[in-house]
């Protein structure tokens, strides 16, 4: 089962290295619920955080790491799940036109898919 963590707003260090190292320390300590990659993401501005730590079952390249950002920069995503049709959502989203370029075959890209 993968993990995640994240702060929202709080008493969090004001440079990007000390919120870079909350969030390495933070996924540190739940490396046992993902041990097959760690991954973090932060708004400075906006003082979010997010971190991973993955177990990959359905796309275990690069590709699935996580938090995975939408292929427009716009939403990024910490996800622990499966969708199991996602493979027919991404073929109804390439014939409407709607589908992005993805990058591998993780579910979690299919959920990011705008």
């Amino acid at each position: 089962m993968c993990g995640f963590i994240g702060f929202l707003g709080g008493n969090i260090p004001d440079n990007v290295a000390g919120r870079e190292s909350l969030l390495r320390r933070m996924a540190d300590a739940i490396a046992h619920r993902g041990p097959d990659y760690g991954g973090y993401w932060c708004d400075v501005d906006q003082n979010i955080g997010l971190g991973h730590r993955r177990l990959s079952v359905i796309d275990p390249s690069p590709a699935g790491h996580q938090p995975m950002r939408s292929s427009s920069d716009r939403y990024v995503i910490a996800f622990n799940g499966e969708i199991y049709n996602h493979l027919s959502l991404r073929k109804i989203l390439e014939d409407c036109g709607q589908a992005p370029v993805w990058n591998g075959h993780s579910d979690t890209e299919t959920l990011l898919a705008e």
